[in-house]
């Protein structure tokens, strides 16, 4: 019997109707002839609690941290053990398996630690499915592969895995238990990611506190050229008061320029001439298909969808509905073979719809674009229709808004580049410059796709040298703006783009070549974490920390909360899967930076932070149903929570200091 374990239902049985068999359904896997497909239920298994290792880890106590396994131990999943039983047994009657994971370092440890739990040690083949459409199904199973090619995937998830249960439960334990010291009585979670991501909160939200507007001035003048009029802005000199970005903080050279420009007593303007002019025609290729991530920030912006909303509907669109592709994906180009398709798979995706069908119609499929290249797709590719049609009207508004986003970007593939021609003149009047831009479309290419206006108008035809009268000067007074509040779209591009918050130069550099905060499938779990953890709070579109996250920032070291070390352990991770790094040094140097930071534990510092997080300008998390409001430092707040994060809750620390752990 060969058995194939699928990492969800959903899959294992567009695996099942992919079988040259017809399936016949059993309790708990599929059967087609000499060929079983059974599934996992997400992860069957879970790293074991403290108390597992040792009965006194039941209790929370200073005193025992760090806690490091010699052994690493996993447990099954309480809602699991049915589903393991099931594939005890297949395991056992199996000629070969199959390891149909999702194609990425999740997927690849979720199946293997259930394999390696049942003890099978027998060569293993790898299958990778990227969509759910049975020829694309097919085809994967045409092309198995030895799983022991995808082990250092396995190492890096494991290593991961490992990295998350050691700096969570100690930390945590360590912050929950000097919050108590400091009259907080509830659960003090941190993780290695969602607190470098509370850190850019808790930092946004102050740099916009302490803003203060600064004002600042601008001339403009309206101007009568040969073949019409324009706006011109004046450029003031360095012999002006300006800021950093060039703009002018005095108005009074500003308004006795307006003054001389515009005429005395209401007369004709003063004249001046175009004195440069610059040209030039650009073409501009589509954006390119979809990322995960991508997606997110375009439907936040466009539709108002949170980030899990956005996954959690792309999971539907894919598993339920079987109209995308893998969405949890970090990869924005398509393998070349599906170009061959695409003309097929679009016009049968799209079919149904009428905006769809259109664009489809005026698609020219013999184009090609960057977007179709082997070279950087690697476990996944961009998001992209399956080829079922898509009956729009019976999915939900937001099934429909998410499909035609990602249906729109492939069909942009296929359809000629936006062409401009722009042009900045700079005209010189009255001995200064004064500065003009405009932009003419020539061709609009995949431009109608996305939006029909154009922000920046044309110039008119203008000539070098040419003449040009004022006809009228004015001065405006504006202001400096603080920074946006963060957004679900702004939020998840600050984790992808996270290099732009770290100001080492080294490390900067170093991360522009990395994943960022997160992955594709982790980072909407994270944001939704912190809000349900009331460390963070919606307010209409903006995300911003609360009371509690403030001070949880405030109490714990710079480097837990700063996004430099989580980065850069992506980064290691990242090698690990590319088997260029072992698992090993990175679990080492994870144990002596945790002894570091446990050093640093100080409920004195705490309590500060919570008193001074009360008077502050945060909000308060919203009350969780069923409670009742309290405030930071009056009682138990989140003690539910306790048991979720480290197995149990925490025992009452004896006394108010701890022994060093460094």
């Amino acid at each position: 019997m060969r058995l194939i374990v699928a990492e969800k239902p959903s899959l294992a049985r567009a695996i099942a109707d992919a079988l040259p068999v017809k399936a016949t359904r059993r309790e708990g896997y599929l059967e087609a002839g000499d060929t079983v497909v059974s599934w996992c239920l997400g992860h069957l298994l879970e790293l074991a609690p403290p108390e597992r290792y040792d009965p006194r880890y039941k209790q929370w106590r200073l005193d025992d941290l760090p806690i490091v396994p010699e052994r690493w131990q996993l447990v099954p999943r309480s809602q699991a053990r049915t589903q393991l039983v099931v594939l005890r047994k297949l395991v056992k009657g199996a000629d070969s398996v199959v390891h149909a994971g999702d194609p990425d370092r999740e997927g690849q440890l979720l199946v293997q630690e259930v394999l390696n739990h049942l003890g099978w040690r027998r060569p293993t083949q790898r299958l990778l499915v990227q969509d759910l459409n049975r020829p694309a199904v097919a085809k994967a199973l045409a092309g198995l592969e030895d799983n022991q090619r995808y082990q250092p995937l396995y190492a890096a998830a494991e290593a991961r895995s490992r990295a998350d249960w050691l700096y969570g439960i100690n930390l945590t334990r360590a912050w929950t238990l000097i919050g108590r010291q400091a009259g907080f009585d509830g659960l003090l979670s941190v993780g290695r990611v969602q607190t470098p991501v509370l850190g850019l909160v808790v930092r946004r939200d102050r740099d916009i506190a302490a803003f203060e507007p600064k004002p600042f001035y601008v001339l403009w003048v309206d101007l009568r050229v040969a073949t019409g009029a324009l706006r011109a802005w004046w450029q003031p000199g360095e012999q002006h008061p300006l800021d950093d970005q060039g703009r002018l903080l005095d108005p009074r050279p500003a308004e006795a320029l307006a003054q001389r420009l515009a005429g005395a007593d209401g007369g004709p303007g003063q004249t001046g001439y175009l004195a440069q002019l610059e040209q030039k025609r650009k073409r501009q290729a589509a954006p390119l298909p979809y990322s995960l991530s991508s997606l997110q920030i375009d439907a936040a912006r466009r539709h108002g969808l949170s980030a899990k909303r956005v996954l959690d509907v792309c999971q539907t669109l894919y598993e339920r509905h079987q109209l995308i592709t893998y969405p949890r994906s970090d990869c924005r180009y398509l393998p070349a073979a599906h170009h061959r398709e695409a003309a097929k798979t679009l016009t049968d995706a799209c079919c149904l719809d009428d905006q769809l069908r259109g664009w489809v119609e005026r698609a020219d499929f013999g184009l090609r674009s960057k977007a179709w290249d082997d070279a950087k797709v690697g476990a996944h590719h961009a998001l992209a229709p399956t080829g079922r049609p898509a009956e729009l009207e019976k999915l939900s508004r937001d099934e429909a808004n998410l499909f035609r986003l990602i249906a729109r970007n492939v069909l942009a593939q296929f359809y000629p580049a936006l062409e401009t021609f722009e042009t900045q003149a700079i005209f010189e009047i009255l001995g200064e410059r004064f500065k003009a831009q405009g932009r003419e479309i020539l061709e609009p290419g995949w431009k109608p796709l996305f939006t029909t206006r154009d922000d920046v108008p044309a110039l008119p035809p203008l000539t070098k040298g040419e003449a040009a009268s004022v006809t009228e000067a004015g001065c405006e007074a504006r202001e400096t703006r603080p920074p946006e509040p963060f957004t679900d779209a702004s939020l998840i591009k600050a984790m992808m783009n996270i290099s732009r918050y770290v100001e080492d130069p080294v490390v900067k550099r170093t991360l522009r070549e990395s994943d960022g905060l997160g992955t594709e499938a982790t980072r909407a779990g994270i944001i939704e974490t912190l809000l349900t953890r009331g460390y963070l709070v919606r307010d209409r579109k903006a995300i911003k920390a609360t009371r509690t996250g403030h001070a949880l920032i405030d109490s714990l070291p710079p480097a837990a909360s700063r996004p430099e070390r989580t980065a850069l352990w992506e980064q290691r991770l990242s090698a690990i899967a590319d088997n260029q790094d072992a698992a090993a040094p990175f679990l080492e140097a994870l144990v002596s930076d945790l002894r570091s930071l446990l050093g640093q534990a100080d409920a004195g510092r705490l309590d500060q932070a919570l008193k001074a997080s009360a008077q502050g300008p945060a909000p308060e998390a919203p009350p969780r149903k069923g409670s009742k409001s309290r405030k930071p430092g009056t009682g138990s707040r989140r003690r539910s929570q306790a048991k979720t994060a480290s197995g149990d809750k925490p025992a009452r620390p004896r006394g108010t200091r701890r022994r060093s752990t460094s």
